[in-house]
């Protein structure tokens, strides 16, 4: 799985950080998520999921690994 965010799409809610914090940050001065880590480990595949949906912006786009080695 290879995680993308679009930063002028965030509004900097915070749901992503919240349900994948392994994954998502958020920067300090405008609170704008940020990747920890764009290819995480399965392990954390069902929270990246899961945050992506709940995005209010939908500013993060999953590409799953079947559609990365095509």
């Amino acid at each position: 799985m290879k995680i993308m965010i679009d930063q002028h799409k965030c509004v900097g809610s915070g749901q992503c950080v919240l349900a994948a914090p392994d994954v998502f940050d958020q920067r300090d001065e405008d609170g704008i998520a940020v990747l920890l880590q764009d290819n995480p480990g399965e392990e954390l595949h069902r929270e990246v999921r899961e945050a992506a949906q709940i995005c209010p912006a939908v500013a993060i786009a999953l590409v799953e690994s079947a559609e990365i080695t095509r």
